[in-house]
């Protein structure tokens, strides 16, 4: 598989190591200091694979349209109209995007999708997420999926950290809490508080190796397919 990828950071130097050692080919890495230079490729790759910062989105967005080269895009912190304009490029290429490319964290989503509809009417519902402390955002995009999986239609209230005399916890709401500190690779555990008993999921990542396994495995998924925007879930899980 022929790679272009998108951001040089530790995601970017790990998928490097890890797919030229799985005889993957890297026909460019770039970052922000050459970024400008897409504007003057051609398709160069089987796969774009972007794991940089909502600010290049511009770029990859023109690229994508003008070579329709499939894009696998593990970048966070975008806004809801950069999504959107993300997953609009499925008219031009085929494009998915993911804040968690883990297989594990993939059936953590599946079982909270399964199971908070049950609990939800009854129990109090908080998020705990912890990352290294160099992590820009928060939360993390990973929280902010599990919130999805939870709440699809949006309709509960998300409170994120508690100060102060708030009052009592309402029902229809979610605290979400994020610890940064350390080399912590990502640690994300949603708590079910019901009356007289309590339920806790958690997913560990031990390190980053298992987000660049995933998201190589996703992009040779991806890589043929016709344009259009994709989801993880149902790539993984068949639908």
């Amino acid at each position: 598989m022929r790679i272009l990828l998108i951001g040089r950071g530790k995601m970017g130097r790990l998928i490097r190591e890890t797919a030229e050692a799985a005889g993957d080919e890297i026909t460019a890495a770039l970052g922000r200091s050459d970024l400008d230079s897409l504007g003057r490729m051609g398709r160069v790759a089987d796969v774009v694979m972007d794991f940089s910062r909502p600010e290049s989105l511009p770029e990859i967005c023109a690229y994508i349209r003008r070579t329709g080269t499939p894009l696998l895009s593990g970048t966070t912190g975008f806004t809801p109209a950069e999504r959107r304009q993300l997953e609009a490029l499925g008219d031009a290429a085929p494009v998915l995007w993911a804040a968690n490319f883990s297989l594990g964290m993939a059936v953590f989503v599946r079982a909270l999708q399964a199971v908070s509809g049950v609990l939800r009417p009854d129990f109090d519902i908080e998020i705990t997420e912890t990352h290294h402390n160099q992590k820009e955002d928060a939360p993390s995009g990973s929280a902010k999926l599990l919130l999805e999986a939870i709440d699809p239609a949006g309709a509960m209230r998300v409170v994120c950290g508690r100060e102060g005399n708030t009052g009592k916890r309402a029902k229809d709401e979610i605290g979400v809490h994020s610890l940064r500190g350390g080399t912590v690779a990502g640690t994300h555990t949603v708590h079910f508080l019901g009356p007289d008993e309590e339920l806790e999921i958690t997913h560990r990542a031990a390190s980053r190796q298992i987000f660049v396994n995933g998201a190589l495995h996703m992009a040779r998924l991806l890589s043929g397919r016709p344009r259009g925007a994709y989801d993880l879930q149902k790539i993984l899980f068949g639908e």
